[in-house]
């Protein structure tokens, strides 16, 4: 077993992620998110050409046209392509320019159109459903435990999914629906690792409640590492498999929960575990207490 002293620089690493989570709103509300079709409505198009080209190619071809602001992503195979547009042009006069620019023959293979007003619902159902997931968490969490490590699991999960959102926004990654569905991966799978670590201080203060909290919540992060590192890492090659073979249109579904497995680690061990010991928690677990804050 593992011997380290995970709490001995439990308050830099506090400061480091509340840092974050701060520069991370910033620019989230400076730069703002690059909302994908879901969000701010238009059309998705898919093509399939005779041979396959450069999707630069591509590219080049419709910045010639009078598409205001446009998208263009590999697609199954090497055929195939999406091309995501306002609603400036029909689908058809995007065929029949791209025909004549490039000589090649297209078939539209699909067409999906989200209005401004559908893609505003969304938002607000894509907020409902991770604020109504992390309710759900905070309340399994309080019934399990103590309301201190349901603060203190909200309290990570939280970080996560800011500075999670705050990456896409500092890198300018397209956000649309399924980044919602990885931010709801990443608060399953970031919360499974802290209820395993409470699960284990639970079981310390059972054998023990009467040494230093400090103590007993670094043995238990110690007793769980192994766990914690293995989970993550044949999680991530498994993710990481995907980022890098997936194409263009789950890339960045995959880029969210690889850095969503990194975080929610990290945050496991350094935000959930120690904000616990800020509180007073119950010592005997023999005994029932009144868990109302």
């Amino acid at each position: 077993m593992t011997n380290f002293d995970f709490l001995k620089y439990k308050k830099f690493f506090i400061l480091v992620s509340a840092s974050l989570v701060f520069f991370s709103f910033i620019l989230i509300f400076s730069k703002g998110l690059n909302l994908g079709v879901d969000f701010k409505g238009g059309t998705t198009i898919e093509i399939r050409l005779e041979k396959k080209m450069d999707i630069e190619k591509i590219r080049n071809s419709l910045s010639k046209s009078k598409i205001n602001n446009f998208s263009v992503k590999e697609f199954g195979t090497a055929n195939d392509l999406l091309i995501y547009t306002d609603n400036s042009i029909s689908p058809s006069d995007i065929k029949n320019f791209l025909e004549k620019d490039l000589k090649e023959k297209i078939t539209i293979r699909k067409i999906e159109t989200v209005g401004p007003k559908v893609g505003s619902e969304l938002i607000k159902s894509a907020i409902y459903s991770v604020l109504l997931c992390l309710i759900a968490i905070f309340l399994y969490l309080w019934f399990r435990f103590e309301w201190q490590f349901s603060l203190g699991g909200i309290v990570a999960l939280f970080h996560d999914l800011i500075i999670t959102v705050g990456v896409f926004a500092l890198l300018g990654l397209q956000f649309d629906l399924s980044i919602i569905a990885a931010l709801l991966t990443i608060l399953g799978y970031s919360i499974n690792d802290t209820v395993i670590i409470y699960d284990r201080i639970r079981e310390n203060l059972k054998k023990d409640s009467s040494s230093e909290l400090s103590i007993l919540v670094n043995e238990s992060l110690n007793n769980t590492l192994s766990r914690t590192l293995k989970t993550s890492g044949t999680t991530l090659l498994s993710i990481v498999a995907v980022l890098i073979f997936g194409g263009e249109v789950l890339r960045g579904f995959a880029f969210a929960i690889t850095f969503g497995i990194i975080i929610g680690t990290y945050s496991s061990i350094y935000i959930a575990s120690p904000i616990v010991m800020f509180f007073k928690i119950k010592r005997d677990w023999s005994v029932k207490i009144d868990n109302t804050p």
